[in-house]
């Protein structure tokens, strides 16, 4: 098998919290990193902190949309050659009672969510068949594994993301490809701060209340970091995980069990 130096590694968006953690880890470990995502400014900047112009690359995509998943995983591999990890971290979280959940929102929820893992998991997949190796992670959510009220479309994404990591890993398993989910639980990124910031405007209270009711769910009573995501992801990709497929692990302080 080829040392982390000679696989190539895509992480949808890679731009800002989890995915650019995860983007981080893999580039220190050695391996060569593709990141995407929609807003160039945001992954021209992490460029910039990643610091690695000869194993990192930013491809524009938007994982909603198949013709632009192709051409954004052309590019990566003109880059740096066939795709041997994804990590499918690109996602989008909206909230409303589900009385008032239209259809759009709905859809828009399936639509990055889940959409976004098929789109993506489909293009990379004869790259890690001809090769007899890949790593597909997909970032769930503890919202993929347990209910939460006024966010049923999130739900009902994530949860699809966890029946489709169990299908393909299944399905994969005899060909050197293993598929595995981390599910976070509220974790210090814009999601959250929207979250908040939801909070702080329908109900007037402080944003230290607002964060401290998203962190009540955590025995620790802490919100998770996206570094702790970001190792469990590298574990996963690496030689000492290979047994570990199907597996929908929680970062959580303990709040799914």
């Amino acid at each position: 098998m080829p040392s982390p130096v000679g696989r190539h590694a895509l992480v949808t968006g890679g731009g800002r919290g989890i995915g650019a953690a995860v983007a981080k880890a893999l580039v220190s470990a050695g391996y060569r990193v593709t990141i995407t995502g929609r807003d160039r400014v945001a992954l021209d900047v992490m460029l910039d902190q990643l610091a690695a112009p000869d194993r990192c690359r930013a491809v524009t995509m938007d994982v909603r949309d198949p013709g632009s998943v192709e051409q954004g995983m052309g590019q990566a591999r003109s880059a740096f050659g066939p795709v041997a990890i994804l990590v499918n971290n690109a996602g989008q979280a909206e909230s409303a009672p589900f009385h008032r959940t239209d259809a759009a929102m709905f859809q828009r929820m399936l639509e990055v969510n889940l959409g976004g893992v098929f789109h993506c998991t489909q293009s990379v997949l004869p790259d890690m068949l001809a090769s007899g190796w890949g790593r597909i992670v997909n970032v769930a959510s503890t919202a993929g594994l347990v209910g939460y009220a006024y966010v049923a479309a999130y739900c009902a994404a994530k949860h699809g993301v966890i029946g489709l990591t169990r299908a393909l890993a299944l399905e994969y398993a005899t060909k050197g490809i293993t598929v595995n989910a981390v599910c976070p639980g509220y974790t210090e990124t814009d999601i959250v701060k929207s979250a908040v910031a939801n909070i702080v405007a329908k109900t007037g209270r402080s944003e230290d209340e607002a964060r401290a009711e998203l962190a009540s769910g955590n025995p620790m009573r802490r919100l998770v970091n996206p570094q702790e995501v970001a190792d469990a992801v590298l574990w996963i990709c690496g030689e000492g995980a290979a047994s570990i497929n199907g597996q929908s692990i929680a970062v959580a302080g303990g709040e799914v069990m």
